[in-house]
């Protein structure tokens, strides 16, 4: 790979289209859920695995029953996209808006 292909590539990858939208956490083996938000909800779920096996999440109680069930207990939803055209000052205010209502209907955590 040439130099110039390296970059093309790299401009390629910051230049993607992020979709903004909620998610849900769901514990099968004890029916809790938990719900949060995200600027690049494609990408969450890598992320938030990544930390809860290492076991350095910030969430604690998910860290607590992650650790106690292991892994293959749990599931992530995406529950909610927003559409793209948003301002990043509607889309802050759209997601938190759209996150309460989710934790509300699911009887869910925030994360």
């Amino acid at each position: 790979m040439t130099s110039a292909d390296r970059k093309a590539l790299i401009n390629d990858y910051k230049d993607r289209e992020t979709v903004a939208g909620v998610f849900a956490v769901i514990c099968s083996a004890t029916g809790r859920a938990r719900v949060g938000q995200s600027r690049h909800i494609d990408t969450q779920q890598n992320g938030l695995w990544f930390a809860l096996k290492m076991g350095g999440s910030p969430y604690r109680s998910l860290q607590t029953e992650w650790t106690a069930h292991g892994g293959d207990s749990f599931r992530f939803e995406q529950l909610d996209r927003l559409p793209p055209d948003l301002t990043d000052m509607a889309r802050k205010d759209e997601l938190k808006k759209r996150a309460a209502l989710w934790a509300a209907r699911l009887e869910a955590e925030l994360l």
